[in-house]
């Protein structure tokens, strides 16, 4: 059986080569919490469920799911422009 090393605030730390060998356990801890992958030592990688990926990820709609709620049609949105007005051209004389 492979170690596991606490980090303060994860479930576990598994070493790339325990998360290779043994992705079961792994799944298992990440039920617990956040489970940091270390790659030589050093963390690389974080195993969570993906409700709680989702929940970190951020909860803000898409512009598609601003447009598609009732009234989005009605949605006003000006995109920025770029060209000649925002850019200055060197002066090549």
């Amino acid at each position: 059986m492979t170690r596991l090393t606490a980090i303060p605030g994860t479930a576990a730390t598994f070493s790339s080569r325990e998360f290779n060998q043994d992705l079961a356990r792994a799944k298992r801890a990440a039920e617990k919490g956040p489970v940091v992958i270390t790659d030589r030592g050093t963390p690389a990688f974080v195993l969570l469920r993906f409700d709680a990926y989702r929940r970190i990820a951020g909860s803000a709609p898409s512009l598609a799911d601003l447009l598609a709620q009732p009234g989005g049609e009605d949605f006003e949105f000006e995109p920025p422009r770029f060209g000649v007005e925002r850019f200055r051209f060197p002066d090549l004389s």
